[in-house]
């Protein structure tokens, strides 16, 4: 499995956030979301440290991965993730992502991601710059642009943040690159249609879907929109 690779034609891919998911009903959740047409599901760790709140860890992730069949598109907001990308690998997750802020040595914390064999993601939050980060977009597979501030869900898109997407497509363009754009916070059908015209390839959603039933037309809903801005 691997993350979406960005095309012209290719319809934005839908990765549902489990956070927002009800928990008491995890393996229901999982089900209906892939039924319904998501792509991959978005797993958002939360150490206590890096963001406030604490979220799941590799144990989690285990039993998500004998529930799920999608790709595991993990995304670790801690504090010094080389330290646990081994674990999450060996717990199932086929992606793993980590923060620009969160580490000293990026280089060496995206190559420690790769050497697990996962696919290799980096994220930056709303106030970080891309530009001291370009030279490693050759090295990673996904680049993620948080549209909120990491750690709460809920929270309202912050359409500042686009002109880092469009930035990030044209150096993609420029270079030959291969790596997927994925776009995380406030995501609806409004901004979705932004964030693809920016440039985005992976949309992550998680209030948006989980509470605002039925699945299969909410998702269908985000990707509709996407398309029609798309081009």
């Amino acid at each position: 499995m691997t993350w979406l690779r960005p095309h012209p034609t290719e319809e934005a891919a839908i990765a549902p956030s489990l956070l927002a998911a009800d928990f008491s009903r995890l393996r229901e959740e999982i089900r209906a979301v892939e039924a319904a047409g998501a792509d991959l599901l978005h797993l958002d760790v939360m150490d206590g440290d890096f963001v406030d709140n604490i979220t799941m860890g590799p144990v989690v992730i285990r039993g998500i991965r004998k529930l799920a069949s999608l790709f595991l598109d993990t995304h670790l907001m801690v504090t010094e993730p080389q330290r646990y990308v081994d674990a999450f690998r060996k717990a199932g997750a086929d992606g793993i992502t980590v923060h620009a802020e969160a580490t000293a040595d990026l280089a060496r914390t995206l190559d420690a991601v790769r050497r697990t064999g996962a696919e290799v993601g980096l994220s930056i939050n709303p106030a970080t710059p891309l530009e001291p980060y370009e030279a490693l977009l050759d090295s990673i597979d996904l680049l993620l642009v948080m549209s909120v501030q990491p750690g709460h869900g809920g929270q309202s898109f912050r359409p500042e943040v686009l002109p880092k997407v469009e930035r990030a497509a044209r150096l993609r363009r420029a270079r030959n690159l291969r790596f997927a754009i994925e776009i995380d916070g406030g995501i609806d059908p409004e901004s979705a249609t932004l964030a693809r015209r920016a440039g985005v390839d992976v949309l992550v959603a998680g209030s948006a879907i989980f509470r605002h039933p039925p699945y299969a037309a909410r998702i269908a809903a985000l990707r509709g929109a996407a398309r029609r801005l798309s081009t």
